[in-house]
């Protein structure tokens, strides 16, 4: 169950990993937890008239999930959306990327180490390799005509200015104490995440930049993702 409070301009949620709820994949090959998604508004797909095909306003803008692949094969497709994908735990996998008129390699992403990280278009035909077994991901999903996103691990002690309608702390690794515009520390255990959402977030029609404080404390590894809605600030 989430826990939520207010802290200063900023609203807390902590998404106990434990409760996400797993939803297999019609192919059988993994399962995916949702963390947190935010759907295209309907401001911002009138504001966006030319975006990619499908960014209707019950689409997301952006998504990010845990999955586990227990079998090799080819991704899903994305029209649109940039994809960043972390490994968790496993021996890894390798992405074949393939050009999607001749089907030509055009890269292949590695990842074998815990936290190595492949950055790709969700449009691009991507087939996966297991190395030795199962692996879990973490999946980052944007919509590109729909919002924006920084991504950036995190480790150890960790002091940060962030202005962004929402942040996602997810912890990869390890146990870390998030402290938020000074307030009480908020503990987080592996597959725990900390959902930061601005009070200007939740009002669009104000054209407000506000600035979140982060302090993180522990021997764990944190994915920090600051996100915001494009045209959520528009005068």
């Amino acid at each position: 169950m989430s826990q939520a409070h207010e802290t200063g301009t900023a609203q807390l949620t902590l998404l106990r990993g434990a409760d996400l709820v797993a939803s297999p994949w019609k192919n059988g090959g993994g399962v995916t937890r949702e963390i947190a998604v935010a759907n295209v508004s309907k401001a911002v797909a009138k504001a966006a008239p030319n975006a990619a095909p499908g960014a209707a306003p019950d689409a997301f803008a952006w998504r990010v999930s845990v999955a586990d692949v227990a079998q090799a094969g080819p991704f899903s497709r994305f029209e649109g959306v940039a994809r960043t994908l972390v490994l968790l735990e496993g021996a890894g996998m390798v992405l074949d990327e393939t050009a999607p008129s001749g089907g030509a390699l055009v890269r292949t992403h590695t990842l074998t180490r815990a936290l190595d990280v492949a950055r790709f278009d969700g449009e691009a035909p991507i087939d996966a390799r297991l190395v030795d077994g199962p692996t879990r991901d973490f999946n980052l999903m944007v919509r590109r005509d729909a919002a924006r996103a920084s991504f950036d691990v995190w480790r150890d002690n960790v002091a940060r200015r962030i202005e962004a309608d929402t942040v996602l702390l997810y912890c990869a690794q390890g146990a870390v104490n998030v402290c938020v515009n000074g307030g009480e520390p908020t503990r987080l255990a592996a597959g725990d995440t900390l959902r930061i959402d601005t009070t200007a977030a939740a009002d669009l029609a104000r054209a407000v930049r506000i600035e979140t404080r982060i302090e993180t404390q522990g021997g764990g590894a944190l994915l920090a993702i600051a996100l915001d809605l494009v045209n959520a600030h528009a005068d």
